[in-house]
């Protein structure tokens, strides 16, 4: 039997017309009706799930999420706990052994926000490995190579910086292996491309959206997707094997690179049905590690960072051949060119739903905020980043901004969707959400407590929030008549100091996962939710 009365002590709708219910009825992939208690004796043919007390919300959305990048993280050295030259070495010579074959041999996730330790290519090369060798940041924004990954760059001490990108040098001259936003983004895909087997990583994605449909994540936008990516997507769905929704934001192989008009002759933005449909073309104003931002920092003048050139022209031509845009802007500057590129599209295309998207806005000044609340613009922002953004930026405040001004952008009535940036970040949506509420950051410290939002909040922007951005809010984020029913169950109270847990996942109808009393992830089923 396919219809199912589902009850619960309380169900977040997050519909505006019946915000809350306790009884939910699914046939097959989707909801028929929402009400009281009741509605169960309106259908007596079908089969009873008392979820007894329990709150139940839609299925969580991430709206910014690189799930076909993190899925391949198991292949590679996990450096994000080394913090000396021994621990680098130690991690990259296991895995020069556990992957032979491979042209490059791969780490991920150092860090320089607690340790004070900066490799080179100097301590890579120590380790006299047969081929390049590359360390990524855990950003994605920066990396450091080794000498033969610089020698198969071409880059040496002649070698200018590129536009939107600089090379780390030694005192010398020489470069010292560091590659910063765009001068990473060749080393990135040049070292990624023995990983890229389709069918090893089709597996690895299965088994990574199982881990996130655990968190209570039923369907992901997968930021920065590249073609060989949205293949690989594409065989999961006609096989039935994907767990989870996705949203794909087209981008080149070259991760940060500038649009690459191949494919504006692909699908575009809407194409596709609740598995795989295509969002916005991804594209970059400033940088990762290097965010532009000017303006005064007590008093005095500040420039920093990078703001990438062309910005203008892109938008226009994506927009031109039917696709919606989302755009990387961190600092203050780039969140004003983001704004100057929509604000002269939208001049080109009056009425239009455009949907723009600014992902992260993370330096914002008062009157950006009323701009991106007057032209429409969803803020794609990641409540988590209060944990190691937070901590990094407290103490540094320019004049007249704020960092993560989440409490000011919902009150100037900007849409909010939430997000984790992983593998960049934590992708639990529950402890997400907390930060955003708490304002914690890893250092114990509260950054703008007025900048705080309420956990329910932080739910509605993880539901229907991301489904508004991702052109879905008639496909799910809310549970209403029709809708794919994705749906968390969750126990405990929504209270942010201590957050409740995801005890049962239900994607498209069907249940994938659910909490043993031990605590150990059970997942119901390993092939695509139907």
């Amino acid at each position: 039997m396919t219809l199912r009365v589902l009850v619960a002590e309380r169900i977040l709708t997050m519909d505006p017309t019946r915000p809350e219910a306790e009884v939910v009825v699914v046939d097959g992939d989707r909801i028929v009706d929402v009400g009281e208690r009741g509605l169960v004796g309106r259908y007596p043919q079908a089969s009873l799930v008392d979820l007894g007390d329990t709150t139940v919300v839609p299925g969580f959305i991430d709206a910014h999420y690189h799930l076909c990048l993190d899925a391949l993280h198991p292949r590679w050295a996990d450096l994000r706990h080394v913090n000396d030259s021994p621990g680098l070495a130690d991690a990259v010579m296991a895995q020069a052994a556990a992957e032979p074959e491979a042209d490059w041999v791969r780490g991920v996730g150092w860090s320089d926000l607690e340790h004070d330790y900066q490799p080179t290519c100097r301590d890579l090369d120590a380790m006299n490995l047969d081929r390049p060798a590359i360390a990524v940041h855990y950003s994605y924004h920066q990396c450091i190579v080794s000498s033969a990954g610089l020698d198969a760059l071409g880059i040496s001490a002649s070698t200018p910086d590129p536009p939107g990108g600089s090379i780390g040098r030694f005192a010398d001259g020489s470069p010292n292996g560091l590659l910063v936003e765009r001068a990473f983004s060749e080393a990135q895909r040049r070292s990624m491309a023995s990983y890229l087997d389709p069918d090893r990583w089709a597996d690895l994605i299965v088994t990574a959206a199982q881990r996130l449909v655990a968190e209570g994540i039923t369907c992901v936008h997968d930021a920065a997707c590249p073609p060989s990516a949205e293949a690989v997507y594409g065989a999961l769905v006609r096989d039935k094997r994907l767990p989870l929704g996705v949203v794909v934001m087209p981008h080149p192989a070259a991760l940060l690179a500038p649009l690459d008009a191949s494919r504006l002759e692909g699908a575009v933005t809407g194409e596709g049905d609740d598995r795989l449909a295509v969002g916005p073309i991804k594209l970059f104003a400033d940088g990762g590690v290097l965010p532009a931002i000017t303006g005064t920092w007590h008093g005095r003048e500040l420039s920093m960072g990078l703001v990438f050139e062309g910005l203008v022209d892109q938008v226009r031509t994506v927009v031109e051949r039917g696709f919606r845009v989302a755009v990387h802007a961190i600092g203050n500057a780039g969140v004003a060119a983001a704004l100057d590129a929509f604000e002269a599209a939208g001049r080109e295309q009056p009425g239009a739903d455009h949907r723009f998207r600014i992902e992260h806005a993370s330096l914002l000044q008062g009157p950006q905020i009323n701009r991106m609340a007057g032209l429409g613009v969803v803020g794609v922002v990641q409540p988590g980043f209060l944990h190691h953004m937070g901590g990094a930026v407290e103490g540094f405040a320019p004049d007249d901004m704020t960092w993560m001004a989440f409490g000011s952008l919902q009150s100037a009535g900007v849409v909010l969707a939430a997000s984790s940036d992983a593998p960049c970040a934590f992708s639990a949506p529950l402890l997400t959400s907390a930060r955003g509420t708490t304002r914690l950051t890893s250092k114990g410290t509260v950054l703008d407590s007025e900048q705080s939002l309420p956990y329910e909040s932080w739910l509605r922007a993880y539901t229907a929030g991301a489904a508004f951005a991702g052109g879905q809010e008639e496909v799910r984020g809310r549970i209403a008549r029709g809708l794919v029913a994705d749906l968390v169950v969750l126990e405990g109270p929504l209270d942010a100091s201590r957050p409740p847990t995801v005890v049962e996942t239900w994607a498209a109808g069907k249940q994938v996962y659910v909490a043993s009393p031990q605590g150990v992830s059970l997942p119901t089923d390993q092939g695509e939710a139907t």
